[in-house]
């Protein structure tokens, strides 16, 4: 593995083997500590967006397995602007053994992937996310102790969550079904796609209604309706989206021990409600930690191999 850039960029044996390193690495966490097979090495954190989880989850794995990560803010670089994005991914490939980035533009990550001499992690670009995804089926794994056969329903805008979470479901062999306000679909050409790399009879169904998007689905997910960069738009989507908020109401039609995820940070009330976030089916929070350990197996595997 040079990078780790977009789930369709691995085999289901290659995202099955990255599960199971985490799993291991998660064991090994809690059973006194993780060996620090990452000794003397520094990943850099580049940060157009800022973010909480990704942030936190990088620096305490690189920590965990014995490195050093070094943030570098939107203003310290001006990725792009400043200075261009193949000077940048050359400058800190001579001082760093790895980069981390979190963009808006996807294009961002393949340039750096394309100039630098070291490994290159999409932390979050506007195309993908493939670190949530990774984090995400390894929390239905714990709950369901599979992937396979289970059917997972994305509820909201058809974005790069929803795109990341898609592929490695179908990779993985679950059943994947979206409901998204017309105009906010997810492309044809990204549901077309992700049917190429679906294993098992794996499917991919869009919907308009949420309700049959929902019904018995094992797993619901959402985000938030106005993500960073589309700010413009806010007040357009609260009149769209309230009809797919995961609410009580919503969450009934799926199955008994539905597992419901958040890529986190929720607006409350909007796109999620109090009772669900905080209620028996919510998995919200091992979900976000599972991006940690999901992360140590990419950093182990990139770095310590």
């Amino acid at each position: 593995m040079q990078h780790f850039l977009d789930i369709t960029d691995f085999s289901r044996a290659d995202l099955e083997d990255l599960l199971q390193l985490a799993v291991e690495l998660k064991r090994e966490h809690f059973a006194g500590g993780n060996r620090p097979v990452l000794r003397g090495k520094v990943l850099a954190m580049v940060f157009q967006k800022p973010s909480l989880r990704t942030r936190v989850s990088f620096d305490m794995g690189m920590r965990h397995l014995g490195g050093d990560a070094l943030y570098l803010s939107p203003a310290e670089i001006g990725l792009g602007k400043r200075e261009s994005v193949a000077d940048v991914a050359r400058v800190l490939s001579g001082y760093c053994q790895a980069i981390m980035a979190r963009v808006f533009q996807h294009e961002h990550i393949l340039q750096l992937a394309q100039y630098a001499s070291v490994p290159v992690i999409n932390g979050l670009s506007d195309a993908s996310h493939p670190c949530q995804a990774l984090a995400d089926v390894l929390t239905i794994q714990e709950k369901f102790g599979k992937v396979e056969g289970l059917t997972v329903t994305f509820v909201g805008d058809g974005n790069n969550v929803a795109r990341s979470l898609m592929q490695a479901c179908v990779i993985l062999g679950a059943n994947f079904r979206i409901a998204t306000p017309p105009g906010y679909e997810m492309a044809e050409s990204d549901l077309e796609n992700a049917r190429k790399f679906a294993t098992a009879g794996a499917t991919v169904s869009a919907f308009i209604d949420p309700i049959p998007a929902v019904e018995n689905a094992d797993v619901l997910y959402t985000d938030v309706w106005t993500s960073m960069g589309q700010e413009a738009e806010t007040a357009q989507r609260l009149q769209v989206f309230p009809p797919y908020q995961l609410n009580s109401a919503l969450v009934s039609h799926a199955s008994r021990d539905a597992q419901v995820l958040h890529c986190l940070p929720a607006h409350r009330g909007e796109e999620i409600t109090d009772e669900v976030a905080d209620g028996r089916h919510s998995w919200l929070f091992p979900q976000a930690e599972n991006r940690m350990h999901a992360q140590k197996a990419v950093l182990h595997q990139l770095l310590a191999n």
